[in-house]
Order: C-alpha cells, then sequence, then structure tokens
C-alpha cells in the first residue's frame, strides 16, 4: 500500500494525460473539393500568383499533406474511388468516366445517414454518372442534394449554385440532428474559363507568374498564361466559398468539432494534366483541419496518402467499424492515427510504401468508344507507368479532337504546335502523340514527367521491381487486366447516349452529336516525318 501511494500523483497524472489525449466525439465533417485543380496552385505549398486564404488556414490550423494522390485523375472515377475506398479497378463500370454506377455499391454517404450522419452535398457529386437502385429507381450516391441557392457569379464560366448559402440551409435543417457530414462540391476550376477574367476580374497581370512556374510541356505564349491566371481566378473563387463556410460554422459554435478536408479530384484541365496519370495529373492539394481532434496542429505531413484512405479514415473517426457499414470491403486505409499523433510515429498508423494508380475509358473519341488503359505506381520519387494499349491515342483519336483534354487556349496552343519545324513539335507528341509500354519517371528532379528513364538502362534499374510490385497487387485486387479479362472496361456502356458511338458518328457528320468543336490539327495534314515519329 505503501508503495502504491508513493506512485500515486504519478499514476493520476499520467491517467490525466491520456484523457486529454482522448478521442473526441465523432465529429462533423466537411468534405470540400474542387474540380480539376493540381496541388501546386495552392498558396500554403508556396503558389504566389494564386490566393487561397482559406485552403492555407486550413492548412495552417491542421494539417498539410504533401503526398496525396488520386487513383484516377478524372472526375467521375477518382470521385467514386473517394466514396467507396476502393480502386478504379475494383469498381466495375464505375471505372470508367461517364459510367452507370454499380447498384450493389454503398457509398460513403449512404454508410454515414444510415449511421446517425445528416447528409447532404451542394455543387458537384459524383459526377458524371449515372446512379440507380437494383429496382431501377434514381438513386443519390451523396443521399440529398442543396442546390435551391442561386446567386450571380463574377464570369460566365463561374457555376450560378450558391453553395455557401445551400450549405446554410443544410446547416439550419441539420441543427439538431448533428453529427453531419456535408459535401461540398465546386464546379471550379472547371472549363470553360471566361478567357481574360483572371486579368479583368481577378486583378492579375501576365508577369505575376514566375518563369519558373510556366510548364516545360507548354510553349511560353501569352495567352498561355492568360489562361492560367483564369484557372486562378476560379480556385481563388471556390477558395472564397470555403471561408464563408468557415465562417458559418464559427458562428455557430460548431467548427473546432468539424473535420474539414479540402482537396481536387484531379489535376488543372490542361494539356498533359487532367485525364492522364502523370505527377501533376495524379497529385493533388489537401489540407485537414479539426480543433478537437487534431493532436499539434500545424504539421507538414509528408506520407504518401491514397484517396481510397478517405473513407476508412473518416468512418473510424465517426466510430463506425469498417465492418459495419454495409459496403464493399474497403482496400484504403485509415489515416487516422495522423491526425491523433503528436508529431512523431502515428500510433496504429503503418506508412504507405506506394500508391496505385490507373485509368480505363475516359472521354469518347476513339473507335467503339475504347478506353486508354493504365496502371501505375508512386513510390517516394518514382513513378512507373504501364501502357497496355500503346497503339492507341492517349487523349483521344486527332480525327475527333483529342477528346480527353478539355478545349482551352493552352490546348490550342499545343495543338498548333504540331506543325512546327524543329524541336517546337515535342510540346505536341508530349500531350497527343503516342507512348511506349513503359514509363518510369525520377518525379523528385522531374516532376512534370518529360525524361522517360524506362528505355535508359543506367537510370532503370528499378523498373523489373516496381512492374513485378504493382502487378502483384493488382492481381491481389482481382484487378480483371491481370486476368487477361481488361476488355470488359470497353464493354460498359457510355452513359451518356449522345456520346455513344462517337468516333464513327463524327466521321459520318452525325449533325446530332452533343459535342462540336474546331479540329485543330488535322490528322492527314501531318508532315511525313512526324506520323512517323508518333507512329514508332
Amino acid at each position: 500500500m505503501k508503495t502504491l501511494s508513493r506512485f500515486l500523483p504519478f499514476l493520476l497524472l499520467l491517467a490525466a494525460g491520456n484523457a486529454s489525449h482522448a478521442r473526441p466525439p465523432r465529429p462533423n465533417i466537411l468534405f470540400a473539393i474542387m474540380d480539376d485543380a493540381t496541388y501546386r496552385h495552392m498558396g500554403a505549398y508556396g503558389c504566389s500568383w494564386v490566393k487561397t486564404p482559406n485552403f492555407d488556414r486550413v492548412a495552417r490550423q491542421g494539417l498539410l499533406f504533401t503526398r496525396a494522390y488520386t487513383p484516377n485523375a478524372k472526375c467521375a472515377p477518382s470521385r467514386s474511388c473517394i466514396i467507396t475506398g476502393r480502386n478504379p479497378w475494383q469498381l466495375e463500370a464505375a471505372a470508367n468516366h461517364w459510367s452507370y454506377f454499380p447498384s450493389n455499391y454503398k457509398t460513403l454517404a449512404e454508410a454515414l445517414s444510415d449511421k446517425g450522419y445528416a447528409v447532404g452535398y451542394s455543387g458537384k457529386g459524383v459526377a458524371p454518372v449515372v446512379a440507380r437502385t437494383a429496382a431501377g429507381a434514381p438513386r443519390e450516391l451523396l443521399v440529398k442534394a442543396y442546390n435551391g441557392a442561386r446567386t450571380t457569379p463574377p464570369t460566365s464560366g463561374i457555376s450560378v449554385i450558391d453553395y455557401a448559402a445551400n450549405f446554410d440551409t443544410f446547416l439550419n435543417g441539420a441543427a439538431g440532428q448533428q453529427p453531419f457530414f456535408f459535401w461540398y462540391g465546386g464546379l471550379e476550376p472547371h472549363r470553360g474559363y471566361e478567357y481574360g477574367s483572371g486579368i479583368a476580374k481577378g486583378n492579375k497581370r501576365l508577369e505575376d507568374i514566375p518563369a519558373s512556374d510556366l510548364p516545360a510541356s507548354w510553349p511560353k505564349s501569352d495567352s498561355v498564361t492568360t489562361d492560367l491566371l483564369d484557372y486562378a481566378f476560379e480556385i481563388e473563387y471556390f477558395d472564397a466559398q470555403l471561408g464563408k463556410m468557415l465562417a458559418s460554422l464559427e458562428k455557430r459554435g460548431l467548427l473546432e468539432n468539424t473535420l474539414v478536408i479540402v482537396t481536387s479530384d484531379n489535376g488543372m484541365a490542361f494539356p498533359r494534366v487532367k485525364g492522364q496519370e502523370y505527377e501533376y495529373s495524379s497529385h493533388l492539394p489537401l489540407a485537414v483541419m479539426w480543433a478537437d481532434g487534431i493532436r499539434h496542429p500545424g504539421r507538414e505531413v509528408n506520407h504518401l496518402i491514397s484517396f481510397i484512405d478517405f473513407a476508412p479514415t473518416i468512418l473510424e473517426v465517426a466510430g463506425i467499424p469498417a465492418t459495419a457499414a454495409g459496403m464493399q470491403p474497403l482496400t484504403g486505409s485509415s489515416f487516422a492515427g495522423i491526425l491523433f499523433s503528436s508529431g512523431g510515429q502515428a500510433e496504429g498508423y503503418t506508412p504507405r510504401t506506394h500508391v496505385l494508380i490507373g485509368k480505363e475509358r475516359h472521354d469518347v473519341g476513339r473507335p467503339h468508344d475504347a478506353g486508354y488503359p493504365i496502371r501505375g505506381m508512386v513510390t517516394d520519387s518514382l513513378l512507373y507507368l504501364h501502357n497496355f494499349e500503346t497503339g492507341r491515342w492517349p487523349a483521344g483519336n486527332p480525327e475527333t479532337g483529342y477528346l480527353n483534354c478539355d478545349g482551352g487556349p493552352t490546348k490550342t496552343v499545343v495543338l498548333q504546335t504540331v506543325f512546327s519545324a524543329g524541336d517546337d513539335a515535342r510540346y505536341w507528341l508530349w500531350s497527343f502523340g503516342k507512348r511506349p509500354a513503359e514509363e518510369l519517371y525520377n518525379i523528385a528532379r522531374d516532376p512534370e514527367c518529360l525524361r522517360n528513364l524506362a528505355a535508359d538502362p543506367r537510370q532503370n534499374q528499378p523498373l523489373p521491381q516496381l512492374k513485378a510490385t504493382l502487378f502483384s497487387m493488382l492481381q491481389q485486387q482481382r484487378d480483371p487486366r491481370m486476368a487477361g479479362n481488361g476488355k470488359v472496361f470497353d464493354a460498359y456502356p457510355y452513359a451518356d447516349k449522345s456520346g455513344t458511338g462517337f468516333y464513327e458518328r463524327y466521321l459520318q457528320k452525325d449533325t446530332t452529336l452533343k459535342w462540336k468543336w474546331v479540329n485543330d490539327a488535322d490528322f492527314q495534314q501531318l508532315p511525313a516525318l512526324k506520323r512517323e515519329m508518333v507512329n514508332r
């Protein structure tokens, strides 16, 4: 007894310390997701020409993640990975863009709703997909839309949806039903932009962008710089709406126990980025704030994070065992341990050594609506890609306008270089030319992925092991491509009927086609040398 009494003060102090570090009650969750923004273009990552004070606040008062990746750099499949916790090749039709979402896949939002969360969203949800129940009834993957409030946007390219007002409507209805999960799906900075809006309405100047921030994969051009400033203005609009939501939570006394997650679905809608699987395609911004839950805020987290980790993380902080969520088995791993860590080794968290990425069919524009299948792996410093169908055009066929690259001034500038003499044609080749079966990049030294090391015996030594590990993981995850059944992805119907059979209908001059554009680069006019270069 005397011995115990000697240690009693210490035991009481230890118990008090453990109590102070006890996990808080399940939080409210605000999941804010931009539409097409690369990680580099947030102030918290050092960008000077895009002003994101609210993203930066979340990072400053919470955590800034420096190595977050989507498994698929296109809107619908990326968002499908978020809400299922599974990689795209594990999602059947939902691996594709404009898909029919499988009725047997329960979403994170539906699971939270079933477990007592008030759930809703404003803006862009899991789109573009068509979702129905097993009985064929319309299905809302994020439970309930709040899009009734409208506003007058500053440009024609920005949505009329008043995201912040809709969030307030949701909060007014959710009062007393806490906790809540709300998805703020900004439609910005998705194209199209109002040309010159960054200068005319955002008070920006061409010289604001340092030369070092202009990608080497595009020609230097005032049109390209103007395009980037328009993109910046739309990011800033998203950020301003986020600021209004944070202020509303603060006013209601809800901010401290709200887990705020801010990210993007894929990289910027520019050539060689969105819709591809390079570093700037898949590496995305991520900041997380939660005053009541995050220990030691203000940290920079350099662990690799995959978007399939969001679902298990949110379920864990919500106190819902993954096995009780009613979802398909999760492939991702919770990173909640990082939130509760004091900054050292996170308890119960095993850092990733790699993230898997890939794609199937994005936008149509190839014969028979075929996709461009890729699988890849990101490690601390390397990116390995395996292209399965090297005879296909990565961004879509030239005849139909390279549809897996959104139209805009930068695309036009890059397309025009195909007719250039000398080395300038490399700009077109990087964005639209055909590719070898294997690509290997040192993303620490070459983040634009312009120097393929796969064919260099002096630098490609890691390639066999990367490929073996990648294919082994894909086999474990029952990727149909590993079983020789990759054609199943092209067999899934394209959900936008107006675009089905696009390539064949385009060549037949079908006037009912939804999309119309000027074909800037007629493949038939390519000089013979250029044709040889892209077909080798």
